[in-house]
């Protein structure tokens, strides 16, 4: 492989557009994500290769890979995915590229810093110098900022509007247990209908408008975690696809990467 082993954390919205673009750029790219994850934006990322064995994304596609990683990614003709414990993952592969797009935003990531040559974070926590190399910001007010030394801007403000809806969009688990789908990505949806369960507990959309986004049927889901999201338009919703969010995060993960390796030369 000509290209550096890029190794990213993370199937999400976000990390899936990090890693659209990464590989359509060239590079050697390989995602980690956990078993059961709780992705609601899964038709906007690879988050269903863990379930079904492949997803595609804008024309890319990836596939869950259980051994061989190296092969698929010399071949560069699918974005393989593992759900392998991650040390191991990463004692195998020796990336070249750490990229942490959990978005995990509350909570405190782990150092990252020195688990490979270059480490990327992005969003909140992450203090570019001491716990990665590098960290991207994620906000809207400074959206694939570059930052190469201090923390990434903490988590604030609100979700851009959509005809008015932001946050109120959104459906967050009241409780643990495993969540029930009842409607699917793409439906049509009243506000107050009821589109899923968390064992016995009914949850109901929270506005009229398009399904965007629902956590897979069947999986564990803790509270807060965000389960349920609707676009309140029901012509011209975006329910798949990369957004405008996740590609310019990804530009700025692009021009980092190559900042980098442009200064080893």
């Amino acid at each position: 492989m000509n290209q550096p082993v890029i190794l990213l954390r993370g199937a999400n919205d976000i990390a899936s557009g990090v890693a659209h673009l990464l590989f359509t750029a060239g590079y050697s790219v390989i995602i980690h994500e956990s078993a059961q994850p709780t992705t609601a934006r899964r038709a906007m990322s690879f988050t269903d290769a863990v379930f079904d064995g492949r997803a595609s994304l804008d024309g890319v596609t990836a596939e869950l890979v259980a051994e061989d990683f190296l092969t698929q990614l010399a071949e560069h003709k699918i974005i393989p995915v593992s759900v392998m414990d991650f040390p191991a993952l990463i004692q195998l592969l020796r990336p070249q590229i750490l990229i942490d797009a959990r978005m995990r935003k509350h909570h405190q990531p782990e150092p990252q810093r020195g688990l490979a040559p270059l480490t990327i974070g992005l969003g909140p926590n992450f203090i570019a110098g001491e716990t990665v190399d590098v960290g991207i910001e994620t906000g809207w007010d400074a959206l694939g900022k570059i930052v190469r030394s201090g923390a990434t801007n903490p988590l604030a403000g609100e979700p851009r509007e959509i005809e008015g809806h932001a946050r109120d969009r959104y459906v967050y688990a009241p409780i643990a247990g495993n969540f029930h789908a009842l409607r699917q990505i793409g439906d049509v949806v009243e506000k107050d209908e009821e589109v899923a369960r968390i064992e016995s507990t009914t949850l109901l959309a929270p506005i009229s408008g398009t399904l965007r986004g629902i956590t897979r049927d069947g999986i564990p889901v803790q509270p807060k975690t965000k389960i349920i999201e609707v676009d309140p338009r029901t012509v011209g919703a975006q329910v798949s696809g990369i957004a405008e969010r996740p590609a310019r995060i990804a530009q700025g993960v692009l021009e980092a990467i190559r900042i980098s390796m442009k200064n080893e030369e």
